[in-house]
């Protein structure tokens, strides 16, 4: 039902400061952002390291949801978002376990989204979304369309290169020696 966590989002009454926090001392290098009027709040994506990402809120007026969050908590964790590859199956293992939702939207092929409370998510704000990662990222994260993986050799060392599940790419840097024994065990596959 769940391919991966997407990412950890952050509701923070001082923007500016966190995100000069998780940019100019974590690394985190932002890849999209967005205003919603309807819910007065406003967010922005980083991505740091292994294509982890991070998502800071912030509210944009009097009355934006999270406005009671923040002053009840503070700056912290607001909700976790996880990754399934059909919003309905979602839907539908919840309501076969007995375990509510709510704040279905569907936003065509670009979102699908429910929500989780924390009170049956033990503590956890929960967003189960149906999205496509790459379609979230910088393009300059992933690998050109339709390529899976590249090899490459650099100095004394290989660098393979496969795309990631979230969007990206991720790189392994490999020996002769077992440059080799890949091409022996996708050979023994192929047999």
């Amino acid at each position: 039902m769940i391919t991966r966590i997407d990412h950890v989002s952050l509701a923070v009454k001082d923007y500016n400061g966190a995100v000069e926090f998780y940019t100019k001392i974590l690394g985190a290098i932002s890849q999209y952002n967005g205003t919603d009027n309807n819910l007065k709040y406003y967010w922005e994506t980083f991505a740091l390291g292994d294509l982890s990402r991070l998502e800071i809120i912030k509210p944009t007026g009097k009355g934006s949801f999270l406005e009671n969050f923040l002053d009840k908590r503070g700056n912290g964790i607001h909700h976790l978002v996880l990754q399934t590859p059909n919003i309905e199956m979602a839907k539908k293992v919840l309501e076969n376990n007995n375990i509510p939702y709510f704040g279905f939207n569907n936003y065509g092929d670009a979102w699908k989204e429910l929500f989780v409370h924390p009170k049956d998510a033990f503590g956890v704000l929960l967003q189960i979304a149906e999205f496509k990662a790459k379609d979230w990222l910088d393009p300059s994260w992933g690998m050109p369309k339709d390529e899976k993986w590249s090899i490459m050799k650099n100095d004394e060392r290989h660098v393979l290169t496969f795309a990631h599940p979230g969007g990206g790419k991720v790189k392994i840097n490999l020996e002769r020696e077992e440059v080799t024994k890949l091409i022996h065990d996708l050979q023994k596959i192929l047999d």
